[in-house]
């Protein structure tokens, strides 16, 4: 639950960064700069962004596809949807989804293309309200999971656990990818794991709910049979420990997949599963039932203003951000193209300038923002632990915009205790227990990796230029849609704060 800071957004005038931080007598102002479109660095900054931001889109749209057009026919000939037709008919018609880790396990594993980690995990709304959504893409070797299948829904799982969200299996997975069993079940948070946060979050309170849509095999098998509520597809969704050709190995018994795990042996004589679906869409149908009667409501104790759009387009930053990580620019131009109205009430504005502060609006949410500006001195490190201290006191969600190469270093500044201040800013962000939101506008490097993006829930990647790589387009829309469309109403359970 938040305790919100009403901001006083008044109107203002649009002024220069440069006068805005010269005049700090008002509390909110107007951000943002007009940029020379005509210059050879915006317009470089421009062609190069713009050509990464069209070569990530082009990827994306070939992830999309899942399988190779023979397996989505062969799918699709068993009367199957496809894993995202399925997430599609799943959400409110016209409400958005929210992916996450899109480009899981690219290029991973060699020329064994895994396209999404076989998996598509993320947030969208399901009878009014927001679910965790995990399917398994049986096009992508057979939904089998590998290494980054398992840590893709570990990731969910914990997103899902700090936020409170139900959680929805679309279950059609051959288990875990035999070959590769050996990173799968290596360690505490691999393959088990996943039961686990099934385990602890039913436990919780978090719905768990599953739906068997083809096989359902060996260990996943206690997918269905964890959940809350599961639902069976006939003629299509099985759940066994062991299959078939198991069966025939450890006992010499032949039975057919049906007849040893299908929809009518789990809901007529086993009980495993509590509903008969007849295909894909009455399957979709009943878990939409199932949510509208788990009498949820989202409680929002938060003060929501009108929105607006800010004074510049998004696109713009492609000229101001650019490619080149070794081009400095202001963050305060950044923000003034993802902030409601580009009204910005900076906080210590004269002090600690490497490191901009400041409340913001997004979507009429209220939010805290951190941008780098700079290396980090001990009075940015300071500045930056204040902040996020206080966003905490009054539950104001955290906006980290990444740009940064570290702390400073030198006699001079260990001389000034500037490891002491440091550790005082990433102790503040370790401890912070609202929702983080990190963007990586540029580069990021040194500790603050580990305490802002390693501790943030939902991360977006900007700039396909950096280490960490995405788009600026991204970036808005990333971000203003979370904070738009997600629960960020309740405070991070500490318990189940895991690194990511």
């Amino acid at each position: 639950m938040w305790a919100t800071l009403r901001l006083a957004l008044r109107p203002c005038a649009r002024v220069p960064v440069s006068t805005l931080r010269a005049y700090h007598g008002a509390s909110v102002a107007a951000l943002g700069t007009q940029p020379d479109s005509s210059s050879a660095i915006y317009q470089e900054n421009y062609k190069q962004m713009k050509a990464l931001v069209d070569q990530l889109y082009e990827r994306a749209q070939k992830i999309r596809l899942g399988g190779d057009e023979k397996a989505r026919a062969r799918h699709v000939s068993r009367g199957k949807l496809l894993a995202r037709e399925r997430v599609d008919s799943l959400i409110d018609p016209g409400s958005p989804f929210l992916e996450l880790s899109q480009f899981a396990g690219y290029q991973l594993y060699g020329d064994e293309e895994v396209p999404a980690g076989g998996i598509i995990t993320g947030i969208g709304r399901v009878s009014g309200v927001e679910c965790m959504i995990v399917a398994n893409d049986a096009t992508i070797k057979g939904g089998t999971y590998y290494p980054v299948t398992v840590k893709k829904q570990l990731r969910a799982q914990e997103i899902a656990m700090q936020n409170r969200l139900p959680c929805i299996y679309l279950v059609d997975s051959g288990g875990a990818n035999l070959p590769r069993q050996a990173e799968i079940f290596a360690d505490r948070d691999h393959f088990g794991r996943t039961f686990y946060n099934q385990a602890i979050m039913s436990s919780e309170g978090i719905v768990q709910i599953a739906v068997v849509m083809g096989f359902c095999t060996a260990g996943g098998a206690y997918v269905p049979a964890m959940a809350d509520e599961n639902i069976i597809v006939r003629k299509q969704g099985t759940i066994f420990l062991g299959g078939p050709p198991l069966v025939k190995a450890a006992t010499g018994e032949e039975v057919s997949a049906e007849d040893l795990g299908g929809a009518d042996l789990h809901c007529r004589k086993s009980g495993v599963s509590d509903y008969y679906a007849l295909d894909d869409n009455h399957a979709l149908h009943l878990v939409r039932t199932i949510v509208r009667n788990l009498n949820y409501q989202k409680k929002l104790d938060v003060t929501i203003e009108p929105s607006e759009d800010p004074l510049f387009p998004a696109d713009e930053l492609y000229g101001i951000v650019g490619a080149n990580l070794k081009r400095n620019f202001d963050v305060r131009e950044v923000i003034a193209r993802i902030v409601d109205g580009s009204k910005f009430s900076e906080f210590k504005a004269l002090y600690g300038d490497t490191l901009v502060t400041g409340f913001a609006r997004i979507y009429g949410y209220p939010i805290g923002i951190i941008g780098n500006n700079g290396v980090l001195f001990s009075e940015s490190a300071k500045k930056g632990a204040h902040f996020v201290q206080l966003c905490c006191q009054r539950n104001i969600p955290l906006l980290f915009l990444q740009n940064i190469t570290g702390f400073m270093v030198g006699r001079e500044y260990e001389a000034e205790g500037i490891a002491k201040d440091g550790a005082k800013m990433v102790t503040a962000v370790a401890c912070a227990n609202v929702p983080k939101i990190t963007v990586i506008s540029c580069g990021m490097m040194g500790l603050l990796i580990q305490q802002t993006l390693g501790w943030s829930w939902v991360s977006v990647l900007a700039q396909p230029s950096t280490h960490q790589s995405r788009s600026r387009t991204l970036a808005s829309g990333g971000c203003n849609w979370v904070i738009k469309h997600l629960p960020l109403d309740t405070k991070i359970n500490k318990s189940v704060a895991l690194k990511f």
